[in-house]
């Protein structure tokens, strides 16, 4: 079992470390938030701060593409965020879909472009 799980004492590290301290953030934000809005102006600003955010790193990873997937085509990565996008729009907006879609073209991509 070891050999599937590796070092106990790495994964208490990572529970511990990694974990516990977010989960403490995501329940007093659940908790604090619980109240608001959904339709106020701080809420919508958030969301679309977050957005953007989203959209910058995205970008960023698209136009200069960290580690591996630096190997990978332009056209390959343009044409796989492509094919994600339509997913998204076809699929009445599933992020869940588009972001699958988007990694089977880059992952089928670069299996037959080799």
């Amino acid at each position: 079992m070891s050999d599937f799980i590796g070092d106990w004492q790495a994964l208490l590290v990572l529970v511990l470390a990694g974990v516990l301290p977010n989960e403490v953030w995501r329940m007093l934000g659940l908790w604090l938030g619980g109240g608001i809005d959904e339709g106020s102006e701080l809420l919508i600003w958030v969301r679309a701060v977050a957005t953007a955010i989203l959209a910058g790193v995205i970008a960023q990873i698209l136009f200069l593409p960290p580690g591996a997937l630096a190997s990978v085509s332009p056209l390959l990565r343009y044409g796989s965020v492509a094919a994600g996008f339509a997913v998204f729009l076809v699929a009445r907006r599933s992020i869940f879909a588009g972001v699958v879609a988007g990694e089977v073209v880059l992952l089928l991509g670069q299996l037959w472009w080799r």
